[in-house]
């Protein structure tokens, strides 16, 4: 059995989600004249690949301490929807069931292709990876909760749409934009679309039901789409933790890992080297009429 790293690189310069705060680092003891080096973080647990916690956003529910790893670890469906979504449109629970088998009880990983403008890609674009990315609607919610799935993972900002947030006040511009978007494509204003009843569906909605998610998937993420993989995530023991950083891979047998390192071998690579499909972001770019 090997590993497929989904995690996206943790740095100084990794984007929190918008107003929590970076990573910062500073060393607080050197090798001369300490004879070792130390150093002394400071983050939100909302930055880089990360997953939310019940008591994220709600009081009775489970710290990161409380979850099972049999609840971490488990099989799961990946699906790409680089040509069913573009900047601020809605998928669907069809979207992802045309395209890969999810079963009751699965993880559920949703591949919007938007960590390609995340900071380690060449095309990194931080308002589009945290303002402009696809999000679901309660359509999708009352599916998730149909299929008892045990979590959701994304490769963009947030789970929720990013206007189905306080995004929507904090970026009027973007909100201008994507309001053009939903009464072109689903006949309702932004506002109408997701009104006060939906706000934040995926969080305040799935949480009760322990359906949480994880954010900002990435790494190798595009040598696995379309089929079903064991996937497993890793947040520290955390007691009282509302969400954690974590590590999150996928397992795959032996012989399948080194056909997997023979395609990598021949696709681009991000700055830290992961490989990565560029005609995702071009079918990015024709689903947004860029």
């Amino acid at each position: 059995m090997k590993l497929i790293d989904l995690t996206i690189p943790l740095g100084i310069a990794t984007p929190a989600w918008p107003t929590y705060e970076p990573l910062q680092i500073k060393y607080f003891k050197r090798l001369a004249p300490n004879g070792a080096n130390g150093q002394l973080l400071t983050h939100s647990n909302h930055l880089g690949t990360h997953l939310d916690g019940e008591i994220h956003f709600y009081t009775a529910g489970k710290d990161i301490a409380d979850l099972d790893m049999d609840y971490l670890v488990h099989d799961a469906a990946v699906v790409d929807l680089t040509d069913a979504t573009g900047d601020y449109q809605v998928y669907t629970s069809k979207m992802i069931e045309d395209r890969v088998e999810v079963k009751e009880g699965d993880i559920l990983v949703i591949h919007t292709g938007y960590h390609h403008f995340g900071w380690d890609h060449p095309t990194a674009d931080e308002v589009r990876y945290m303002v402009k990315h696809p999000g679901p609607s309660q359509e999708f919610a009352d599916w998730a909760k149909k299929k008892k799935l045990r979590w959701i993972a994304v490769d963009c900002g947030s789970a929720d749409h990013p206007m189905n947030t306080i995004i929507r006040t904090w970026m009027p511009r973007q909100a201008a934009e994507a309001d053009k978007v939903f009464q072109k494509l689903y006949k309702q204003s932004l506002a109408e679309f997701y009104d006060d009843s939906k706000y934040q569906l995926m969080h305040i909605d799935l949480f009760p039901k322990s359906i949480i998610h994880a954010e900002c998937f990435g790494g190798q993420i595009d040598l696995l789409l379309n089929r079903r993989v064991k996937v497993g995530f890793f947040p520290w023991r955390f007691v009282d933790g509302e969400s954690s950083i974590g590590r999150a891979v996928a397992f795959v047998e032996d012989d399948e890992y080194e056909e997997l390192m023979e395609k990598a071998a021949t696709m681009p690579k991000t700055k830290f080297g992961d490989a990565y499909d560029p005609t995702h972001v071009d079918r990015l770019n024709k689903m947004s009429n860029i």
